[in-house]
């Protein structure tokens, strides 16, 4: 059975969307802690790749590196809550299911701290 909410088109479709969204991103800030961290992780970051002083590539790469972390964050965090609905017993799929989407928050987190290091290093080697 198809969503009854599919059949919506053109500004009607766009405003439900952004709607959606929003709700989405609430929720997220309200109920999980680590998407609120990375939220005012982002809010640290980004001002601060645009004051670092790196080519406009860098301060993009560095940017996306941010955005990506909170992207995979509300993913991952999409993945635990419709695990949760469906059961909230120990099985080895929900778990499988929930360290994954862990594994590709961690693996985000770890190509921030790699572009940033050569962000920052690409910053010193300016100023010298």
């Amino acid at each position: 059975m198809e969503s009854p909410y599919k059949g919506k088109s053109g500004l009607k479709r766009l405003a439900n969307a952004l709607r959606y969204s929003v709700d989405g991103l609430r929720a997220a800030y309200r109920c999980e802690e680590a998407f609120r961290q990375e939220v005012w992780l982002a809010a640290v970051l980004v001002p601060t790749a645009l004051l670092v002083d790196v080519s406009d590539n860098w301060k993009a790469l560095m940017i996306a590196s941010v955005l990506l972390v909170v992207i995979v964050e509300l993913l991952n965090s999409a993945v635990e809550a419709t695990v949760d609905r469906v059961s909230l017993d120990d099985h080895r799929l929900a778990k499988r299911a929930k360290d994954i989407g862990s594994a590709a928050v961690l693996v985000a987190i770890g190509n921030l701290t790699v572009v940033w290091a050569f962000g920052l290093t690409a910053a010193l080697f300016t100023m010298s």
